[in-house]
């Protein structure tokens, strides 16, 4: 919600702060680099301190930081606060990602990380209606102390939580020496081993190429179509609604499809759905292709999550870690590219640019897990 909040709000904040769409933008790209690269660190404090309780204490940062973001006075401030609600944010998803792999098997993990997006897919879906309703009906400092608010209650909650999980949920590992050289040490396990190259550029291509777009499309159909932020940011939130589609479905897809087919066809379905909203004369036409569009990404990007909890089971933590800072440095760099390539292209050419850049990119993992399997 945190992150995907801007992207409705972007045509009002370039309004408000005198800006071209392309630099209102940099509040979702610094807020991905921050979180793609806090990773690096909290990865290593996950293992080192027990995954669960850094996760807890990262909620109650991430009330703090969001909370500045709701009382910078100025553009430049709310790209400091952003840079700092999104490197808090960083200890969250990857890490509980990490917790799941630790205790449950992989053979039932896929279903169990499917039920765990549903509050991220919710999260996203909600991010960006209520920056379209506040761009529309409220001050643009409203959802930030919406937000932080409800990251102080889940903060107290987890804490309280905490204090009575089993020992073994709470595991932390004991190591010794210097905490930079041990978390060198574990990144570079990690990227020794190839078949964790090859999920790690593939992830960073996903984010780049697909949110790259898709921070994009509330825009497009607000200025292509003429529909208000709001009324754009509900037809946008059915993206989310797809990912839940799948999350419900997931253990009858993975069993039908399996890992390949889910890759393949998730692909697919992003880049035809992309291309609809892109070139669809009418914007009604957006409606069931943004249904379609999160039901491929989740169909896509859970696979990868799956073999990223796997790929090196030892030092897990770190793992997934590095699988996220991809996927969001991938995303800021997206952003950022085509928030220059936006004068020249616009935004359909952005977001036909990203159907086809998702397309290629399952379509090579696809060919690449086959070839492993052979």
């Amino acid at each position: 919600m945190s992150l995907r909040v801007m992207d409705a709000m972007l045509p009002r904040l370039a309004e408000e702060f005198s800006l071209t769409l392309g630099s209102a933008a940099s509040v979702i790209t610094v807020f991905a680099v921050a979180y793609g690269m806090a990773q690096l660190v909290f990865g290593p404090l996950g293992d080192r301190f027990g995954k669960y309780r850094v996760v807890a204490l990262g909620c109650l940062a991430c009330a703090l930081t969001t909370l500045v973001c709701a009382l910078a006075p100025s553009f430049s401030l709310l790209l400091l606060a952003r840079t700092m609600a999104g490197a808090t944010a960083a200890s969250i998803i990857p890490l509980s990602m990490a917790w799941i792999g630790d205790f449950i098997a992989y053979e039932f993990r896929q279903p169990v990380l499917a039920r765990f997006l549903i509050g991220q897919i919710l999260g996203l879906s909600g991010g960006v209606a209520l920056g379209g309703f506040a761009a529309d009906h409220l001050d643009w400092r409203t959802p930030f102390f919406l937000i932080a608010l409800v990251f102080f209650l889940i903060a107290v909650w987890l804490l309280l939580l905490n204090r009575r999980l089993p020992p073994q949920a709470r595991q932390r590992h004991q190591s010794e020496g210097s905490a930079m050289v041990r978390m060198v040490s574990e990144f570079g396990q990690v990227l020794a081993l190839p078949w964790a190259r090859v999920i790690l550029l593939t992830v960073f291509a996903e984010g780049a190429f697909l949110y790259g777009s898709f921070a994009f499309m509330v825009s497009h159909l607000h200025q292509l179509h003429t529909l208000s932020l709001s009324t754009a940011g509900q037809v946008v939130m059915l993206y989310g609604l797809g990912g839940l589609l799948f999350a419900f479905a997931a253990p009858a897809l993975v069993r039908r499809m399996g890992e390949v087919g889910l890759c393949k066809w998730g692909g697919i379905l992003v880049a035809l759905a992309f291309l609809v909203v892109a070139l669809a004369k009418t914007w009604w036409w957006s409606v069931p292709a943004c249904f379609i569009a999160g039901l491929g990404f989740y169909m896509l990007h859970n696979t990868l999550q799956i073999n990223a909890t796997q790929m090196a089971p030892e030092r897990r933590g770190s793992a997934v870690a590095a699988f996220a800072s991809c996927f969001f440095i991938g995303q800021s760099m997206g952003i950022a590219i085509n928030g220059q390539l936006i004068a020249i292209v616009g935004t359909t050419g952005i977001i036909v640019l990203g159907a086809i850049g998702v397309w290629l990119v399952s379509w090579n993992f696809v060919r690449l897990m086959r070839k492993k399997r052979i």
